[in-house]
């Protein structure tokens, strides 16, 4: 070999080995041992946490999950995606990060699936600000008392069982009384209140919150709202996620120092799709078959409802949650737990 070819080599090595970049980051890595319905159970994750993410690296691309159990010698995660996609021995990979979703003023006018993916054809978001979709309630200092009005619009409600804003009002009936009709009028209303507003469609069908979004653009209403949609066809985990992103959007809001109004319709929905990934996870189930943290549930979601004092933005965020009963049974499991919880019903 000439002098020439092999300086010509040695440049060529020093070359390479200066544009060589090291990513040192420690990372966990683990197998898929079992999945189906939504679930799949990892093995090898030992330093993972709760509520973090997962990568699952499978032959069409990455799905996400969110760890949900931790066992002795695996962890049971929810897939957020089309688990159909993941098969049993592909790689996973721990993020280290917990579920976030893009919140800004780039979702005012938008709907969009619980992680933030936009779902009515227009452009897509912009976003580069997330939130957490878990987050710990503010505490008994940082509030306030309830002294301003949310105007439903409704004569009977603001005369009878006033609303205000940092409150959380139950609406509870058997189907089709118009639940969701004063939930949307409600919305309607709050034009020109400087109030945001979200709206969490929870196991509806698709057609009625595109006949809602239709009504909400109709009425001008879409200006000041987000549409936060996780339809009947959706796999359980979008359904389980769906309120919690939800108020993670309206907390941005809620940090500006602004007022916002959250729906949540329905949250018995929420309890059937949380019913059905923790069955399936295996857990015990409790009164019917309900696991025993279904309370803990709805609690921790509407006590991030509030009113802040003035030293810490004097926001709020006032919750409508929805409940379906059978037969007029408000003495079933949801139906109680949810009424304790709230501050009123109508």
């Amino acid at each position: 070999m000439s002098s020439h070819a092999k300086d010509f080599i040695v440049e060529q090595l020093k070359k390479q080995i200066q544009d060589l970049e090291f990513d040192n980051q420690e990372r966990s890595f683990g197998k898929v041992i079992e999945v189906g319905d939504g679930i799949a159970k990892v093995s090898g994750l030992s330093e993972a946490m709760m509520s973090e993410m997962l990568e699952f690296k499978t032959e069409r691309g990455s799905v996400y999950g969110v760890v949900l159990n931790l066992n002795e010698d695996s962890v049971g995660a929810i897939v957020l995606g089309d688990s159909s996609w993941i098969k049993e021995a592909d790689e996973v990979m721990a993020t280290k990060r917990i579920l976030e979703v893009p919140v800004g003023e780039d979702l005012i006018g938008r709907v969009v699936n619980p992680l933030g993916a936009v779902l009515d054809g227009k452009e897509e978001l912009k976003s580069d600000k997330h939130y957490p979709i878990e987050k710990i309630a503010p505490g008994v200092i940082t509030r306030e008392s309830v002294k301003q009005p949310v105007q439903t619009g409704i004569k009977a409600v603001d005369a009878m069982i006033p609303i205000g804003r940092g409150q959380r009002e139950l609406i509870i009936g058997d189907r089709q009384i118009g639940k969701t009709a004063i939930a949307i009028d409600t919305i309607i209303n709050q034009a020109g209140q400087k109030m945001k507003c979200v709206y969490v469609a929870i196991g509806q069908k698709e057609s009625k919150v595109a006949n809602i979004v239709a009504k909400l653009e109709q009425s001008g209403a879409m200006k000041y709202t987000i549409v936060v949609v996780a339809g009947a066809s959706d796999p359980a985990s979008m359904l389980y996620i769906a309120p919690y992103a939800g108020t993670a959007m309206a907390e941005y809001f809620l940090d500006q120092g602004e007022d916002v109004l959250v729906v949540y319709d329905d949250l018995s929905k929420h309890a059937v799709s949380y019913r059905e990934i923790s069955l399936l996870l295996k857990r015990p189930p409790g009164r019917e078959a309900y696991p025993g943290d279904v309370f803990y549930l709805h609690s921790r979601l509407l006590e991030r409802s509030c009113k802040l004092n003035k030293d810490f933005g004097g926001g709020s965020i006032t919750s409508l949650p929805i409940i379906e009963t059978q037969a007029g049974d408000v003495a079933a499991y949801i139906p109680t737990n949810v009424i304790s919880i709230t501050d009123g019903q109508i």
